[in-house]
């Protein structure tokens, strides 16, 4: 049982130059000074830290970043001019483009046009010829066929006469002069 008391009993040393006190320290009016003391100095080295090392270190990468942003505004804005101007370039390419298809397809149809025209009339002037020439042919023939449409009367007359009178013929010359004064 001596093991138990042992571990049970907790012994008291004193530290010297500290007075016991029952109060949980910081809470101890008597270490105010002390402590108010350690917070300034603690305050003042942390404020010169923060002074001369961390801020102007946030200070300086701020500052790259805020030039980073800045060149890189500058290289988006300089880079949407150009996007800018070569799109323009490009309308106005594509309007001239547009312009010289549509000249191009007029003088075309210009040419086309002409050259079915120059087609046209060789076509009609040939078509003209060979209207002139059938005219002058039809007329020769009608002429031609006109002086043997006597004769051709006469002798079909002459044969419906003997046909039909029996026997004997007229008179080859009686029966041409009463179809040319019928023809007339």
């Amino acid at each position: 049982m001596s093991n138990t008391q042992d571990t049970n009993h907790v012994e008291h040393t004193e530290v010297p130059g500290v007075k016991e006190s029952g109060s949980f320290p910081p809470f101890d009016s008597s270490t105010y000074p002390s402590q108010l003391l350690w917070l300034v100095l603690s305050f003042a080295v942390f404020y010169w830290v923060m002074s001369k090392v961390v801020l102007p270190r946030i200070g300086g990468i701020l500052e790259d970043r805020r030039d980073r942003i800045a060149g890189d505004m500058a290289e988006a804005s300089r880079l949407k001019q150009e996007t800018d101007e070569a799109i323009e370039a490009y309308e106005s390419a594509l309007s001239d483009a547009r312009k010289k298809a549509g000249s191009m397809a007029n003088e075309a149809r210009a040419k086309v046009k002409a050259e079915t025209e120059s087609a046209r009339a060789a076509a009609e002037e040939q078509l003209s010829a060979k209207l002139s020439d059938a005219e002058q042919s039809i007329s020769r023939i009608k002429a031609e066929s006109l002086s043997h449409v006597g004769e051709i009367a006469a002798e079909t007359t002459g044969e419906l006469v003997k046909a039909l009178i029996g026997g004997r013929a007229p008179a080859k010359a009686e029966v041409a002069k009463a179809v040319d004064a019928a023809l007339k």
